[in-house]
Parts: structure tokens; sequence; C-alpha cells
């Protein structure tokens, strides 16, 4: 894998804070020894979740969007690495994996004289590889019959991470056919047309393509679904939705009701859980929103949904420490810990 760095013991721990008569999720979870098998060790390991970091902003850009998603991996991780392995959660149930590193293509298009729309098309040209290798890793942990936990990156990455697993699972002969369904907590449908590659329209993809089946988002914004957008869905019988006015404006469903409400329409098989964090109220991330759900709501979809869903995989995105604009908040890599914590929590409960 040219673009994945596999994560060391040490380098685990060189963003573990050790301390007597204490010890953290760093010095408990496990790591892959040597590249050459990983794939053998990946299904020996006792390890029920493998996590693993994609900090890029190149689907970002390409939706035309604020850059910055990929600054967020590294913030999150030294937080996790330093929750306190206890009974509540011991870190042995993760395999630390590692993180792609894109920065040379971006490096590329970013150095090379282009106008707006070509950088536009190359952006998006740019994520048919990114697609490429994320796929092909997140395929191997879901035929491994581990559940991927994944920290974005733009929403573009859905596309890869629906289609690897769909196919793992199917590798595994856990489900008939290479096809999952998702549920999505985000602002935005993403679902715009297949005009090209971008965080806008991975889910679009992922269900032309015939790796997506049951679709439902949960807290869209309706001031921003395109009209051509929400006919599709109409139209569409296998994809449903809950706007944010829905549950909170016009009251016409409370929070947990919503929430059960996409769990239901997707228990037939297994289901990816997305959280998009320009869903929550005035959190850094390539939409931030003076309007959203609080972090409180975030927590209780990360549990209620890994409660309640077949889980396939667990994908956090669009979040940022700190955006293209200048815009910074330290606060986002310990927000996104306590989702993946919450999430490990309930979900190993099954």
């Amino acid at each position: 894998m040219k673009h994945f760095k596999f994560y060391s013991k040490e380098d685990i721990l060189s963003l573990t804070k050790v301390r007597r008569f204490e010890t953290r999720i760093g010095e408990r979870v496990k790591n892959i020894q040597s590249e050459s098998d990983w794939t053998q060790q990946l299904e020996q390991s006792t390890a029920k979740y493998v996590l693993l970091g994609i900090p890029e902003d190149i689907g970002v850009k390409g939706n035309y969007g604020t850059g910055g998603a990929d600054t967020n991996w590294l913030p999150f991780l030294s937080e996790f690495v330093n929750v306190e392995s206890n009974d509540f959660v011991t870190g042995e149930e993760v395999l630390l994996l590692g993180h792609f590193d894109f920065g040379d293509i971006k490096y590329l298009i970013e150095n090379t004289a282009y106008g707006q729309d070509e950088l536009i098309d190359a952006y998006r040209h740019a994520l048919h590889l990114i697609d490429e290798e994320v796929e092909a890793i997140i395929k191997i942990i879901a035929a491994a019959k581990k559940i991927p936990i994944v920290i974005g990156g733009g929403q573009n990455n859905a596309y890869p991470i629906i289609k690897g697993v769909a196919k793992g699972l199917n590798k595994a002969e856990l489900i008939p056919l290479a096809q999952i369904n998702a549920i999505n907590l985000d602002a935005h449908p993403d679902f715009r047309t297949t005009e090209g590659r971008h965080s806008g329209n991975g889910f679009r993809y992922a269900s032309e393509d015939g790796f997506l089946g049951k679709f439902c988002n949960l807290c869209l914004h309706e001031n921003y679904i395109p009209q051509t957008v929400l006919m599709d869905i109409h139209n569409d019988p296998f994809i449903d939705y809950v706007t944010y006015e829905d549950i909170f404006i016009r009251e016409k469903k409370n929070f947990i009701q919503a929430v059960a409400h996409a769990t239901g329409f997707t228990e037939d098989t297994y289901a990816g859980i997305e959280l998009d964090l320009n869903s929550i109220e005035n959190t850094l991330s390539s939409g931030v929103s003076p309007s959203g759900i609080s972090v409180l709501h975030a927590r209780q979809y990360i549990t209620f949904a890994a409660q309640d869903a077949k889980v396939a995989y667990l994908h956090i995105c669009e979040g940022a420490t700190q955006l293209t604009d200048g815009r910074r908040n330290e606060s986002t890599g310990k927000l996104i810990s306590y989702l993946v914590s919450d999430f490990i929590k309930e979900a190993t409960q099954d």
C-alpha cells in the first residue's frame, strides 16, 4: 500500500502519556508487528475493531469546500490513546492499524499551474486513486470479520468504505451479495449527481454501483437539500430521511425516535454508521453551522446506533482542527475521541 503507514508500538507509545498507577488505552491497543504478513496478523488478532485514519481534504476541495479535513487525525489520536483503560473500555478491543498519507498527491495538484476549473477536475480525478487504496484495505479488514473505525477526511470516503466493507463481508460469507446499508447523521444528504468524485456524492456512487442497499439520512437541513436530490430520494423506496426541522423545530419525532427509525429502516442487513461533524452545532468542519445537533445528541446517536444496528463500520468525517481560512479549534479531536470510545463501549456488548 503505497500511501498507508502502519503503526508500530513505538509510534503509539510516542503519543501516549504513560503515568504511574494508571493505564492508558495506548498501552493496551494492538498493532501490526510486521507489514509483510499484516493480513494474517489481522485475521489472527482478538481485536474486534480496526482503527485507521484518512486525513485528506482533496474530496472536500473537489466539492468547492473549505479545506482542513486533513488536520484532525493526529489530534484525535493523541486524545484517544490517552483515554484511561478501565472496566468501561480497556483498549484491547482495538487494533490501531495506521493512517493514509496522500500528501504527495495534494502537493502535486496544488503546485501545478491550474485555473479554478482545472483544479477542481484534478481533485476529483485524484479521488479515483484514493478510492482504490481505501477500498483495498477496508475490504481486507471486513473479510477478516473485523469492524473498521475510520476517521476522515471528507465524506467522499464513504464510497470506498461501503464498497470495501460490502465486498469483504461477502468474501467472508457473512452476506450473500456485496451490498450493505448505511445510516448518515448529516446536515447534507451527500447524494449529488455523479459529476465526478467529491465529498458531496459518495453515497450516490455507492448506490449507483450497487454496493449501497438501504440508506437513511438523519437531521438533514431543509435549506441545503437540492430539489433534484430531494426528488431522487422521494422516488427511491430504499432511501429515507428525517430532517432536522421535523425533529427539533416541528417536533414530529424526538431525536431518539428518529435514530430508532433509521436503525429500523436498515435492520435487514449490516449497516454502516456515518457521522458528519458538520451536523454538530459550531463544530469546526468543512461546513461549520450555527444550527445543528448538540454534542450530547451526537454521542446518543453513536451509542444507540451501535447498540441497535448490525454494525458494518463507523465513519466519522469532515472534522478539522484548523481550516485553510485560518479558523482553528483544538477540541475537535477530543470530541471524536469521545464518539469513538462511546461506540466501542456499546458495540462490544452484543
